[in-house]
């Protein structure tokens, strides 16, 4: 039957597609995010099994030809979840920063800069090699990310409740404890350190950051401003790494809901000015799990 699957694993959610002969969708199914530095590795194998058994629930047995997983997290992990997989037919792992990077360079020499939950920065060389920086996860950086934008606001807005009373807080301050229900810095302070959910909030805090950016929130905008700096930094050393400056500019892909909202869009662009980059900025809207069904027509 010729049918293919192709899933899109992040740290927000799960998104799978069954693919025909010819390149259609047929199916669809979405679940939670299966990064495993996040979820748990038990967890995160259990996320991805459930799915692919539900998306293939009225296919008959052997039908599935062959399985891109695109997933992050640590590669070995996947690899070694793969391996132990059965009735998905051929299944081929690799990083969640392929599709993106499909979308973005259409296969020629190019990167991308990627923002979710997680961040990275992904690129083509003009030898066709791939490479891959940041992605450290949420313990270690992934600047510009939802994560890093939350753990930098709730810093910011923690240090003002230590010191500034009620009514001359910033409205950063004031949405944090609206987000948390919490008022001062003990009880928001103790829920960021000690409540198992605070993981989780710390990220969900982001698009508020960003609307209070485009409201003119001067400590939003910093927090912006300093989070796509670090990013834009290390993006900076792959474009003067593989792309040094030619008549032919490559494309530079800016992908995910973060980096395509109107204020870090402004932020990018002035970096990307400041810094000279002698690429295209290519502002990608379209859905990674469009990327990964290119990626599965071209057999990757």
């Amino acid at each position: 039957m010729n049918i293919q699957i192709g899933v899109d694993g992040g740290g927000t959610k799960t998104e799978l597609i069954l693919v025909d002969a010819a390149g259609a969708i047929t199916a669809r199914h979405l679940a939670s995010g299966c990064n495993p530095s996040q979820v748990g590795p038990e967890q995160a194998r259990i996320i991805l099994l459930e799915s692919l058994h539900a998306l293939c629930s009225k296919l008959p047995a052997g039908s599935v030809q062959s399985t891109l997983l695109c997933m992050a997290g640590n590669r070995d992990y996947w690899r070694e979840t793969a391996a132990a997989l059965t009735g998905f037919g051929r299944i081929t792992t690799t990083d969640d920063s392929r599709p993106v990077l499909e979308l973005a360079t259409e296969g020629a020499p190019g990167l991308v800069l990627h923002a979710g939950t997680g961040s990275f920065v992904a690129a083509r060389a003009p030898d066709g090699s791939i490479h891959y920086a940041g992605g450290l996860g949420w313990k270690l950086g992934d600047p510009g990310s939802g994560f890093d934008l939350g753990r930098r606001a709730i810093a910011a807005a923690l240090l003002e409740l230590q010191a500034r009373p009620a009514e001359t807080r910033s409205p950063l301050t004031t949405a944090l404890c609206a987000h948390t229900g919490l008022a001062d810095y003990p009880t928001n302070s103790r829920f960021f350190y000690h409540d198992p959910a605070a993981h989780a909030q710390i990220a969900a805090f982001a698009p508020r950051v960003i609307e209070l950016a485009a409201q003119d929130c001067g400590p939003a905008q910093q927090v912006l401003a300093d989070s796509l700096t670090d990013l834009a930094r290390l993006a900076d050393g792959v474009i003067h790494r593989f792309f040094p400056k030619t008549a032919a500019r490559p494309p530079c892909g800016v992908s995910g809901r973060i980096l395509n909202n109107p204020p870090a869009v402004f932020v990018l662009r002035s970096l990307a000015s400041k810094l000279n980059w002698p690429v295209a900025l290519r502002f990608i809207e379209t859905a990674p799990i469009e990327g990964v069904r290119r990626l599965l027509l071209k057999g990757s």
